[in-house]
């Protein structure tokens, strides 16, 4: 099935991987195409917004000459769309090991009253509905990898709610559910023997990048993560059994 050898010649711990990352094209999105390219994996990434891709696209090929990293426009809102995408990675690459999904997006109001429901119509779509389309593409390819990661970034925010995110975090703890659910197909699929495939939620308070702390010098950013050190995070998912991975939430913030 394979046309393409999944190798970039480093040597890293991800070397002959193939990981497809969803929503590539945001910061975190950038962190996690340089981090798995220096891993040695193939990295396939995705987004709505052709441009910001290809700069992330670029930096992580710039950085890690020899690696194999692509890009493609996707609409993860679309199932037949993701999908398509899915069977392509896999058809071309010979195997897909992993689905990073960085899709984000936040709406707030300033009190629970004053909650506008148009802002829960949109992270529906962005943070629920792309993870139901990620994961129904995926699956499959995930479990035939022998060691396959789906991997949700959530916010601390969904086990612990404030009165003035009450959709964005009604949306993430949806998508965690959603997640664990997977996780539980894997665990079904696997059997007395334990999973081939992981699920799991890396969880941060919120994320920080070089361009906010240059536009906000003063700021502490107490407790946000950066998004090199999210990188890192998923990239160690793969050093570990996937039953230790598998249907849990791994805390990159103290836990509320």
């Amino acid at each position: 099935m394979s046309t393409v050898t999944p190798q970039s010649g480093n040597g890293g711990p991800l070397e002959g991987a193939v990981v497809a990352v969803a929503g590539a094209g945001g910061p975190a999105g950038h962190a996690a195409l340089l981090r798995l390219a220096e891993a040695g994996a193939v990295v396939v990434g995705a987004d709505a917004d052709p441009e910001r891709l290809a700069q992330g696209v670029d930096a992580a090929r710039f950085a890690h000459g020899g690696a194999t990293v692509i890009g493609d426009t996707v609409d993860l809102l679309d199932l037949a769309e993701t999908r398509e995408w899915a069977s392509r990675t896999e058809k071309e690459f010979g195997r897909v090991d992993g689905l990073v999904h960085l899709v984000g997006g936040w709406r707030g109001s300033a009190s629970f009253d004053k909650t506008d429901l148009k802002d829960w119509d949109v992270l529906e779509k962005l943070l629920i509905r792309t993870v139901q389309h990620t994961s129904l593409a995926f699956e499959g390819a995930l479990k035939r990898s022998g060691n396959g990661r789906f991997l949700l970034v959530s916010a601390a925010g969904a086990s612990k709610p404030t009165a003035g995110n009450a959709a964005y975090a009604a949306s993430k703890a949806a998508a965690e559910a959603w997640t664990l659910a997977l996780g539980d197909a894997f665990r079904k699929a696997g059997g007395e023997a334990g999973p081939d495939a992981a699920a799991a939620i890396l969880v941060v308070k919120a994320l920080v990048h070089d361009a906010m702390r240059a536009e906000r010098p003063n700021a502490k950013f107490a407790g946000f993560t950066d998004v090199k050190e999210l990188a890192e995070a998923i990239v160690g998912t793969w050093a570990k059994p996937a039953e230790e991975v598998n249907g849990n939430r791994l805390w990159l913030t103290p836990q509320p």
